[in-house]
């Protein structure tokens, strides 16, 4: 296609797939086929219409978004009503799924990747820290509030260190000790396990009875959902990140009218915000603890089982080992 490049993939961030992969399930649960959809490397190859030219190093934005209408153009390429057909436009599969050597994409998708940051730490701002620091945006969210995340896997360690990069006030919700306990090394004030007591309690414990000023949900449970909304106080504000199937029971007279509660869902981050995620990733100093394991492609089932457990902040794939 014209306006396609192709990437040698240097580094493959994984998310979610490990959920697909133990369902017994070959992709990972995107509209894209094939396992991944974050990736960071150098172009190879572009059409004559491309952005990008061989040479470039770029982050690829996840999405098979158009990058022609209005949607794309105002930067929420995310909400893009017209997703291109991978399949469709180049008659194969090959180089769809980003845990492999190369990957193609519009080259809309692909973003500069300035020479003062490794290709590594760009890629976290795929899934590692996109969601959570569109989310925080969204909630302008600033170092006066305190922020509920629930749900301390990569998405959710994730917008820890947006939220401290802010200088918000962290408290953490996630049953998984590794995490929990990672999340307390990025610097949340505390860390509740929802199966010990309860968690609403906790929360206004931790916030002189009011509530949390904002929540992210990251977790995509239904139960972590119904917390964030319970936990979080009068006039403040809530963001659905974790992708749910799922429906949640709502009272708009008692969860919103009487509350005031904002309610917004949030995929991933501006386009027009990349230069602001940059700074995040050249200045914040926790994301040695975000990153928390690298897996030569030949032990990516490792790095599922390590994933399944809880025992992983962001883990990232090396595609030619």
């Amino acid at each position: 296609m014209d306006d396609w490049a192709v990437i040698r993939v240097a580094v493959a961030p994984l998310c979610t797939e490990y959920k697909a992969f133990y369902a017994g399930d070959t992709g990972d649960g995107s509209p894209t086929p094939g396992i991944g959809h974050e990736s960071a490397g150098e172009v190879v190859d572009a059409g004559p219409h491309s952005i990008v030219k061989p040479g470039d190093r770029v982050v690829m934005m996840v999405s098979m978004a158009c990058g022609r209408c209005a949607i794309c153009e105002s930067g929420h390429y995310m909400h893009c009503e017209d997703w291109r057909d991978y399949e469709a436009a180049l008659g194969t599969t090959a180089g769809a799924g980003t845990v492999s050597q190369y990957v193609a994409r519009p080259s809309f998708l692909f973003m500069p990747v300035p020479e003062d940051v490794s290709l590594e730490m760009a890629s976290l701002a795929g899934c590692g820290l996109g969601p959570s620091f569109g989310a925080l945006q969204k909630l302008n969210a600033g170092a006066f509030d305190t922020v509920l995340i629930t749900g301390l896997g990569p998405v959710g360690l994730g917008g820890v260190v947006n939220a401290r990069f802010r200088g918000t006030r962290v408290i953490g919700v996630d049953p998984a000790p590794w995490q929990a306990q990672r999340a307390l090394e990025m610097g949340a004030v505390a860390v509740i396990d929802p199966t010990q007591g309860n968690a609403v309690e906790q929360v206004r414990e931790l916030t002189a009875g009011h509530g949390a000023d904002y929540a992210i949900e990251c977790s995509g449970s239904v139960a972590a959902q119904r917390l964030c909304i319970d936990a979080t106080r009068r006039l403040g504000g809530m963001a659905f990140v974790g992708v749910s199937q799922e429906e949640i029971g709502l009272s708009v007279s008692r969860d919103l009218l009487r509350t005031g509660l904002t309610l917004v869902g949030n995929w991933h981050f501006n386009r027009q915000d990349y230069g602001r995620l940059l700074q995040v990733i050249r200045r914040s100093d926790l994301l040695d603890l975000l990153v928390s394991h690298r897996f030569p492609m030949s032990r990516l089932e490792e790095a599922f089982a390590r994933q399944r457990a809880g025992e992983t902040a962001k883990v990232l794939i090396d595609p030619w080992n």
